[in-house]
């Protein structure tokens, strides 16, 4: 690595961490706003307000990484044009090529390093800032308590009312279909221990079904305890409450085995999928529209107004992005294809465009 390339990554460096610590800033601002409705009440203090706030941080700044990222580095490579380093770097043998390359892979790191952070401690400082807030405000906190939820398990569909940490279930029904689609029993319970993919149930009622005959006839046993083996975890019950944009990348691809193994629709985890393996190259994209206002000519207008330009452009493709993915499941579309093509052709056009002005 040559002193020039760890100068402008330096400058970048820089400038994104100034961003991050402004949108960061002005988050935490709003937020705060926010919870001082709450504050007084029982607990809660300006002091545990401030904790949640802080806990919430690292999430903010992964599920934002991508603007952050833009703007620290287009404004850094602004701060080098406005200053004619640009100029004097490209007078000693630095094409712009080279220059937007710099960028580009410094955004990687930069991209990389908020995907490591978001994936591993950001879901962790966010679960236990929650659940200090709701512990404070005497409020039950939704990761320990859901009111319950539906799920197919292969032939069978299970409904559990109340979920107490994903371990204890209250009022459990379990619908057991043959393969002819009819119903061949129903399992009810009043609690169940969930332990290791095994339902262990206590006080149950199995209701078996004889359809072969003319006439159905029903049998009823009472057990006082019955296992019920699935396919599923704890961490898959805990994902059922919780937005997709909210999950991990491992527990979406659970997520999405899962439901389509069970025939169940798994459009909009698949879109989140898609969005988070896309987003290294939307970044891509944005930094290679932008940098081709940075390196434009300044008759027409100041580089600060192609800058802003570029910048809003760049934003702009994000959010249509976004909104073209979320249109695929409303239309039916392949979500990867609404996701893929779009980066694609912009990145192909930009790096076509910057190789022009490369070379001229």
């Amino acid at each position: 690595m040559t002193i020039r390339d760890r100068y402008i990554r330096k400058t970048l460096l820089h400038f994104t961490f100034v961003v991050l610590v402004i949108w960061l800033g002005v988050y935490s601002f709003f937020n705060y706003l926010q919870e001082m409705e709450r504050i007084g009440e029982l607990d809660y203090s300006s002091l545990e307000a401030l904790k949640y706030i802080a806990f919430q941080m690292p999430e903010v700044a992964y599920k934002h990484s991508s603007p952050i990222i833009l703007l620290g580095c287009i404004l850094g490579m602004g701060h080098l044009a406005t200053t004619n380093q640009l100029i004097v770097m490209q007078a000693s043998g630095s094409s712009i090529l080279k220059l937007t390359t710099i960028t580009v892979r410094t955004a990687l790191f930069f991209i990389i390093i908020f995907i490591i952070l978001g994936e591993s401690i950001a879901p962790i400082v966010s679960s236990e800032g929650k659940k200090n807030r709701a512990q404070a405000l005497d409020q039950s906190y939704t990761s320990n308590t859901q009111k319950g939820f539906w799920t197919r398990d292969g032939d069978n569909f299970i409904n559990v009312k109340k979920n107490f940490d994903g371990r204890l279930f209250n009022d459990i029904t379990i619908i057991e279909v043959n393969s002819l689609n009819k119903i061949n029993s129903v399992v009810a319970a009043q609690k169940a221990i969930f332990d290791n993919q095994v339902m262990k149930m206590e006080n149950s009622t199995i209701f078996s079904i004889d359809n072969l005959n003319a006439i159905d006839t029903i049998t009823i046993k009472d057990r006082n305890f019955y296992d019920k083996n699935v396919s599923f975890d704890q961490s898959l019950i805990e994902s059922l409450k919780k937005d997709p944009e909210d999950l991990t990348t491992f527990t979406i691809i659970k997520q999405i085995q899962f439901l389509s193994d069970n025939k169940i629709r798994s459009g909009i985890f698949q879109v989140e999928l898609y969005k988070r393996l896309i987003r290294p190259f939307n970044l891509v994209a944005m930094i290679l529209l932008a940098m081709l206002f940075i390196f434009g000519s300044t008759r027409d207008a100041s580089l600060g107004k192609k800058i802003f330009f570029g910048v809003v452009i760049s934003l702009s493709f994000e959010m249509l992005s976004r909104v073209g993915a979320a249109m695929s499941l409303s239309f039916n579309f392949n979500p990867l294809l609404f996701a893929v093509v779009p980066t694609i052709i912009v990145m192909l056009v930009g790096i076509t465009l910057i190789f022009k002005k490369s070379i001229n």
